[in-house]
């Protein structure tokens, strides 16, 4: 069974730095897209970042120049490097991977189960 764990929340102070991991396990054949989203409370999900399996990537503008976004394609992991950190990053972010499992011909979107970041002085 296919699984995303996400790894590094926490709290921090506006201008500081955390980093996000996430990875999946099971068999897996092949990922896709794979990509944070966050959610505050009260608002719906919304995304953040998203790298290919080639690499490119692609960031809602709020977070550019902030956030970086990257793969290991060989250890089936994705991380997310949060610098400058406002207090409106506070949020759940969650890891999203499109992928396929083996045994399967369908591409499936996998979801980890999230991880807080608050930003607070």
């Amino acid at each position: 069974q296919v699984q995303l764990v996400e790894s590094g929340g926490g709290l921090v102070q506006p201008g500081g730095s955390l980093r996000l991991s996430c990875a999946a396990s099971g068999i897996i054949l092949r990922i896709y897209t794979m990509a944070w989203y966050r959610q505050a409370p009260g608002k719906q999900r919304e995304f953040v970042a998203a790298i290919t399996a080639g690499g490119n990537t692609t960031y809602r503008d709020s977070v550019k120049g902030r956030f970086t976004i990257s793969r290991d394609n060989a250890k089936n992991m994705v991380s997310l490097q949060m610098n400058s950190l406002k207090l409106e990053d506070t949020a759940v972010y969650y890891c999203n991977a499109a992928l396929r499992p083996h045994g399967t011909a369908t591409v499936g979107n996998y979801w980890g189960q999230g991880t807080q970041v608050t930003v607070s002085s």
